[in-house]
C-alpha cells in the first residue's frame, strides 16, 4: 500500500468517523424543531360545558322600625331582610311576620327599636287579587298610649304598603279596625300614608 491509498483511507476514516460523531449526537441531542416540522392532527371534540350552578338573585324587603336619625330625632327606619319566596312564602306574610317578631339583636345594637307590643299575634294574613287582608290579634291594640299606638300603626302601614302591590286592610280579631285602640284612634282603609290623617 503506497502513501496515496494510506492517505485517502485515513481521510475515508475522519470522515466517517465525523459522520457516525455527528449522526449520534443528533439521535441523542435533538436539533431544533421549526413549527412547520410540527404535524397536529386535527380532531373535532364536543366541548362539554360543566354545569353552572345557577345563583339566586338576591331579594329583600324592608320592615320598618323606628329609630333616631343624626339629630337624635325618631324616624321610621327601613330595616333590610333578605327574602326568599321558596323559604317565607309571600313578601307580605314574611314582611308582617318579621314587623311583628321585632328587631333582631344586631339591629337593635344599631338603636332600633319597635312599639309593636310583645305578644301581638298574625291570626291571618289573606291575599287576593284585589286586596290583602292582616288579621291581628287584640294586642296590638293595647298598652302604650296614643303616642305609641300611632307609631305602630304607622310601622304596619309603611311595612305593608312597601311589600304589597294590592290594597292592604288592617283587621283585629277578625273585624275590620276602622277605630283603633282604647283611645279611638280612626284609621281609614285600605291602609295608606293618609289614613291615620282624618
Amino acid at each position: 500500500m503506497d502513501g496515496k491509498q494510506k492517505l485517502f483511507l485515513v481521510i475515508l476514516g475522519i470522515l466517517m468517523a465525523v459522520v457516525t460523531v455527528k449522526y449520534g449526537l443528533s439521535v441523542l441531542v435533538p436539533s431544533e424543531i421549526t413549527p412547520e416540522q410540527v404535524q397536529v392532527e386535527e380532531r373535532t371534540t364536543e366541548e362539554v360545558e360543566e354545569p353552572k350552578l345557577e345563583e339566586k338573585e338576591k331579594v329583600y324587603v324592608n320592615i320598618f322600625f323606628i329609630g333616631q336619625n343624626e339629630n337624635h330625632e325618631e324616624v321610621y327606619k327601613a330595616v333590610k331582610r333578605e327574602y326568599d319566596k321558596e323559604i317565607d312564602g309571600s313578601k307580605l306574610k314574611f314582611a308582617i311576620n318579621s314587623l311583628v317578631t321585632g328587631p333582631k339583636v344586631n339591629e337593635r345594637e344599631k338603636g332600633v327599636y319597635t312599639e309593636i307590643p310583645i305578644g301581638t299575634e298574625i291570626l291571618s294574613i289573606r291575599e287576593y287579587e284585589d286586596k290583602a287582608i292582616i288579621n291581628l290579634s287584640s294586642e296590638f291594640e293595647t298598652g302604650g298610649g296614643t303616642d305609641s299606638l300611632y307609631k305602630r300603626l304607622y310601622q304596619l302601614i309603611k311595612t305593608a304598603r312597601r311589600n304589597s302591590d294590592v290594597p292592604v286592610y288592617l283587621y283585629i280579631e277578625g273585624e275590620r279596625a276602622d277605630v283603633v285602640g282604647g283611645e279611638g284612634i280612626m284609621l281609614s282603609q285600605p291602609l295608606s300614608d293618609r289614613s291615620l290623617d282624618g
